[in-house]
């Protein structure tokens, strides 16, 4: 009993580190894109240097697992639970690359003036943030329902990307002294696209972890 208890907290280690992966993350995008609107290079630069915490909290989660893989031998649903805060913790750090890229967007423009009023790319941000506490959400409650949800609000990402896509093209088209720029915002709109992936790659996970059996939500 006294052995169980002991995996028991370490387990919920993992599981607040996983937490405040999903904070760090969440964090982080909005800084980024508010970087973006405002040119605000500073914070752009503070979502970069915040940047090393994220990848600290992953190497610490790996460290936690695979001591209690050697030490318990976790057979079954326990089993799950670390090889699932593996894959959640990579998925996390990914997602803070590209929040991460999105800032560097903001450096390289250099404060210069927008070329339209940014509206796809901030809702993109508000519902992916969303997606971001609902995977997490999904696994620390061991929702399945919760995480096939998600595939539904992810359709909404992507016609909002397809949507902001169609009209950098089209500005492109009549101002071409603008093309720069509007790659740069179409970067933006990928970076985000994915981070709503690795958002349902969690409620993936967190699928797994309630059956076994590793679904794809996006079918």
């Amino acid at each position: 009993m006294i052995r169980r208890k002991g995996f028991d907290r370490e387990l919920n280690q993992l599981r607040d580190l996983l937490l405040k992966m999903a904070e760090h993350v969440n964090t982080a995008l909005v800084d980024a894109i508010n970087s973006l609107k405002s040119g605000d290079l500073k914070l752009a630069q503070k979502v970069v240097s915040k940047d090393i915490q994220l990848n600290a909290m992953e190497e610490e989660i790996m460290e936690l697992g695979t001591k209690l893989i050697i030490t318990q031998q976790p057979v079954a649903k326990d089993l799950r639970r670390i090889i699932v805060a593996f894959k959640i913790s990579s998925d996390l750090e990914r997602m803070g690359d590209l929040a991460l890229d999105v800032a560097k967007v903001t450096l390289r423009m250099e404060g210069q003036k927008l070329i339209k009023p940014l509206i796809d790319i901030p809702r993109m941000g508000e519902i992916v943030k969303l997606m971001i506490d609902e995977s997490i959400n999904s696994y620390l409650d061991e929702n399945a329902d919760l995480a096939y949800k998600m595939a539904k609000t992810d359709d909404e990402v992507d016609e909002l990307y397809s949507h902001m896509i169609t009209d950098l093209y089209a500005l492109m088209v009549d101002h071409p002294q603008d093309a720069s720029q509007a790659m740069l915002l179409m970067m933006v709109g990928r970076y985000i696209e994915r981070i709503g992936d690795h958002a349902t790659n969690i409620g993936e996970s967190a699928v797994y972890l309630v059956t076994g059996k590793r679904p794809d939500l996006n079918q």
